[in-house]
């Protein structure tokens, strides 16, 4: 938004005012030649210098128009008009009205040093105008005029003073849109940065949001489709080697159930519903449920245990923890070879908390390489999905003495 500063109209009067008070002057001289009783010598002086006046005038239009402002030729001008005037004014005392432009034209005509002086010219003339033509005559008239003169002189300085401060408000509120006109350009500027910056945020966004769901697709093919695939792989491997038919149709019916449940997870993932587990129960009911089938399955001792009261969560929640858990059981009967295993399930104010112990081997976390791209996802799984509902995931292991892997995530309840 622009603004424009509105100057006050008295331009124009430079250049039609003294014409004006040219003729009312010679108008009023005209009409009262008779009662002021101007002589043949005035008339004569009026003659010549009102044409001079008005080519003098019509001079300085010309000068004006090439040379606006103050200058060295409007100064001589400026004296030379104050001095036809100062002439015609002692001719006729109606003359004055010509020699008041002087007023009007002395700040935009003169040097700042010289405008006192030239509006002090001018107080000559009209003052003794008001005390009835030059020259005074007598003392009386003479202290009259020096006292009509400083009148105007106090009356040119005061109205001087206030255009003055005038000009300085005006100059002030021209800085003053200036620089808004300057802050408004470059809050204008800084908005295209931020509509620009915006547009790459929300491709990156967009990017990152991408590659978040890969690699969440990903633990959650790892976490599901893979185990039970290994799971099936370990049972037909018992079938192979199996002793007798009972025993063999034993894992036989333990590897179709594992497919089966794999199927399912399969076709959740392809329309990214919850986990099979929790399509009918809670997460208590669900980890109870997965830690009796691992233990079945693996032939380990495994316990589940619930603490607090029980809160239904949201679904994404649910899902981490459980998948959570589940990683932490695959683990454990692969790397661990324990004999006893603990799930605890703890509801403690605005936090759940999932603890998986076993009493396995163990191993030092700190020696555990970076996950890669054959290696599966582990801990940096776990931990991935736990930071992703703003949580952590810690473990605590040793060799020789068990694993403990806890995850810590703010309880939010189901909104629906």
């Amino acid at each position: 938004m622009t603004s424009t500063v509105q100057q006050p109209p008295r331009a124009s009067f430079d250049t039609w005012g003294p014409w004006a008070l040219l003729v009312v002057g010679v108008v009023a001289a005209a009409i009262s030649a008779r009662p002021v009783g101007m002589d043949r010598p005035g008339m004569i002086v009026c003659t010549v210098l009102v044409p001079v006046a008005a080519v003098l005038q019509l001079y300085w239009g010309r000068v004006k128009r090439r040379r606006p402002g103050p200058s060295r030729t409007g100064v001589s001008l400026y004296l030379l008009r104050w001095s036809v005037a100062f002439v015609l004014t002692w001719a006729n005392p109606f003359f004055a009205f010509y020699a008041v432009s002087g007023y009007y034209t002395a700040g935009r005509e003169l040097p700042r040093r010289l405008v006192l002086p030239g509006l002090f010219l001018t107080a000559v003339t009209m003052a003794g105008s008001e005390v009835g033509g030059w020259p005074p005559h007598g003392l009386v008239m003479w202290l009259g005029f020096f006292l009509v003169l400083g009148v105007n002189m106090g009356m040119v300085s005061v109205f001087t003073r206030f255009a003055e401060q005038e000009q300085a408000r005006l100059s002030v509120q021209a800085d003053t849109i200036a620089e808004l006109e300057r802050t408004n350009t470059a809050l204008q500027q800084a908005l295209d940065e931020n509509a620009a910056l915006h547009t790459q945020l929300l491709v990156q966004a967009r990017e990152a949001g991408v590659a978040d769901e890969r690699r969440r697709l990903a633990a959650e093919i790892h976490d599901t489709i893979a185990q039970g695939l290994t799971g099936i792989i370990a049972q037909l491997q018992v079938v192979a080697n199996a002793p007798d038919l009972t025993t063999a149709r034993t894992h036989l019916e333990r590897a179709s159930t594992l497919a089966r449940h794999s199927l399912g997870e399969a076709r959740r993932s392809v329309h990214n519903l919850a986990p099979v587990e929790l399509m009918a129960d809670g997460l208590p009911e669900a980890l109870k449920k997965t830690v009796a089938e691992w233990g079945e399955r693996t032939g380990v001792r495994a316990e589940f245990t619930v603490t607090g009261t029980t809160e239904q969560l949201h679904d994404e929640v649910s899902a981490t923890l459980l998948r959570i858990a589940q990683e932490a059981l695959s683990n454990a009967a692969r790397h661990a070879r324990a004999t006893r295993v603990g799930v605890t399930l703890s509801f403690m104010g605005d936090e759940v908390t999932l603890d998986v112990r076993d009493d396995g081997t163990g191993f030092d976390p700190a020696a555990v390489p970076p996950r890669t791209r054959a290696g599966g996802f582990g801990l940096d799984g776990m931990r991935a999905r736990a930071e992703r509902i703003a949580g952590a995931l810690t473990v605590e292991s040793e060799p020789g003495h068990g694993t403990a892997v806890s995850a810590r995530v703010p309880l939010v309840g189901d909104d629906r």
